[in-house]
């Protein structure tokens, strides 16, 4: 049976396929080799590690963008919500 592009990718970024059913299954572990972020919820993602003691293992290879507090009409004018703005100049 053919296989979709996901399931291509998927397949072919695993590293251990998870086990178990139910409430006892463990997902699969992917190897991701490149980290898209943006300024809605990454700023959590990374807290969560901060607060886990885990380092970022691939700084490199992680890349950010403003895309959803990045404004597509009146572009020369300063951003008008606080924390829109506070996300993109930070």
């Amino acid at each position: 049976m053919a296989k979709t592009l996901a399931e291509k990718v998927w397949r072919d970024h695993v590293v251990r396929q998870g086990e178990g059913v139910g409430d006892a299954a463990q997902p699969d572990l992917l190897y991701i080799d490149l980290h898209l972020v943006h300024e809605v919820s990454s700023p959590q993602a990374f807290e969560g590690l901060r607060l886990a003691g885990r380092p970022l293992r691939r700084p490199d290879l992680t890349i950010a963008t403003e895309d959803h507090n990045t404004p597509t009409l009146a572009i020369d004018r300063p951003i008008a919500d606080l924390t829109s703005r506070t996300q993109i100049q930070t």
